[in-house]
């Protein structure tokens, strides 16, 4: 199949590792030009020379820290004095609160930043380049909505899920599609700060997860890199899981 990718411009966050990182390496592979976004700078260039060794187009790499509401801004007009366009936007960059941490005010402030404005942002900042190639597409990285108990980020990533819904009927008529994918268990590095080890993994993927295994960052890359791909243009407004059968509500 002909993804339709080859000289689309596309910006991954969080693409320094896990997901983000795995996203940006496929869509360089099926020919688009990648921005690479993260707060690590060196983590971007590294990834940046490794794509442009295969010989794909050399991404181009800017460091921001996605919380601070200026960065999206900032990152569009890079975008557009650099490239010029942009056809896709991946926000990828998320992150969830510690196991037990104390959910005071400012822990509420910063997950509402990280999981649901800078998402929120960086879209309404972008919309302009994304309608104007006529195939705009975003997909946001959510999360599985079945808590085990409080939590600040899972509650900013209904916020994003309900948003993104609302955002995608908004836009429809400009050929820009808004999708989310919710991973479950993936082996990166965010998640391996809760599963330090490989028995705690594969303790709860025995009890929890059909599959009876955590996911690759490659996995969830398939999925992403589809939805923004040509042939995904009647697909919006949607929220897709990759958890191998984990999650339960329909």
């Amino acid at each position: 199949m002909d993804l339709e990718l080859a000289g689309r411009c596309a910006l991954v966050t969080g693409a320094g590792t896990g997901i983000g990182r795995a996203t940006a390496r496929l869509l360089a592979a099926e020919g688009a030009q990648v921005v690479l976004v993260a707060r690590r700078l060196d983590a971007l260039e590294t990834l940046s020379a490794e794509i442009a060794a295969e010989g794909r187009p050399r991404p181009l790499s800017l460091a921001a820290d996605l919380t601070d509401p200026d960065a999206p801004e900032h990152l569009r007009d890079q975008v557009n004095d650099r490239l010029g366009r942009l056809d896709i936007l991946v926000n990828n960059a998320g992150g969830a609160e510690p196991a037990g941490a104390t959910l005071d005010e400012a822990l509420w402030r910063s997950q509402f930043e990280l999981n649901f404005h800078a998402k929120r942002r960086l879209a309404e900042e972008f919309l302009p380049l994304l309608a104007a190639g006529g195939q705009g597409r975003v997909v946001n990285l959510v999360g599985i909505l079945e808590p085990f108990g409080v939590s600040a980020a899972q509650a900013a990533v209904a916020a994003c899920i309900l948003w993104s819904k609302g955002f995608s009927r908004a836009v429809a008529d400009r050929q820009v599609t808004v999708n989310c994918v919710a991973p479950g268990r993936i082996d990166s590095e965010q998640v391996r700060a809760h599963f330090p080890t490989r028995a705690a993994q594969e303790e709860f993927a025995r009890q929890l997860i059909p599959a009876r295994r955590f996911g690759t960052p490659e996995e969830a890359a398939a999925l992403i890199v589809f939805l923004a791909s040509g042939p995904a243009r009647y697909i919006t407004g949607d929220t897709f899981t990759v958890d191998g059968g984990m999650h339960r509500s329909i």
